[in-house]
C-alpha cells in the first residue's frame, strides 16, 4: 500500500508541475502574440481537464483497481461521449477551432473584421473569443455571436484603419460604372 501512495503522489506532482508549465508557456506566448487574459484563461482551463483527467485515471491504474472492469467503464464512457460528440459534432469542431485560433490565427481581441460569407457577410469588432463562438458587434451596436469553426472555414480580413475590405472594393469598382 505505501508503494501506491507514494506512486500516486509523484503522479499528481509531475500532473502539477506540467500544468503549471502549460500555464507559463501559454502566459509567454499570450504576451508574445498579444492575447487577452481571457483567452489564456479558457486555454489553461481546457488544458487543466485533461491534464488532470489522465491523472485520475493514471491513479486509479497505480491502485490496482480492477483493470478489465475499470477498462470496460472508461471504453463505455468514452463511446457515449464519442456518440454524443458524433452526434453534434460541431461542439467538439469549434473547441477545436478556438484552441487553433488562439494559437496560430493573427486576428484578436479588438481587431475590426470583415468575414467574407456569400450569404451573410459581416463587418464587426471582435469583443471576445470564447471557447464555441466569437462574439462580434456591428457598427450598428448589433452583437453577433459566430462559431469558431466558420472563422476557420471563411475567409476572414482584418481592416485595422480601413472601411472595407480590398475584396469589397474590388467589387465596387467593377460594377460602378463612375468609378473609371
Amino acid at each position: 500500500m505505501q508503494e501506491e501512495v507514494v506512486l500516486s503522489l509523484i503522479i499528481i506532482i509531475i500532473a502539477v508541475i506540467i500544468h503549471r508549465f502549460v500555464i507559463w508557456s501559454a502566459a509567454k506566448l499570450s504576451k508574445r502574440v498579444e492575447r487577452s487574459a481571457l483567452r489564456k484563461q479558457y486555454i489553461n482551463r481546457y488544458i487543466g481537464y485533461i491534464i488532470y483527467t489522465l491523472t485520475v485515471i493514471t491513479v486509479i491504474l497505480v491502485w490496482g483497481i480492477n483493470r478489465d472492469g475499470f477498462w470496460v467503464a472508461l471504453g463505455s464512457t468514452f463511446a457515449v461521449v464519442g456518440v454524443a460528440l458524433f452526434a453534434n459534432w460541431s461542439i467538439l469542431s469549434n473547441v477545436t477551432a478556438s484552441f487553433i485560433l488562439y494559437f496560430a490565427f493573427p486576428f484578436k481581441i479588438g481587431d475590426r473584421v470583415r468575414i467574407h460569407d456569400k450569404d451573410l457577410p459581416v463587418t464587426a469588432v471582435i469583443e471576445d473569443i470564447k471557447g464555441f463562438f466569437t462574439v462580434l458587434r456591428t457598427a450598428d451596436g448589433e452583437l453577433i455571436t459566430y462559431p469558431n469553426n466558420l472563422l476557420l472555414q471563411k475567409g476572414v480580413s482584418i481592416l485595422y484603419d480601413r472601411t472595407e475590405s480590398v475584396f469589397d472594393l474590388d467589387k465596387h469598382e467593377e460594377t460602378d460604372p463612375t468609378a473609371r
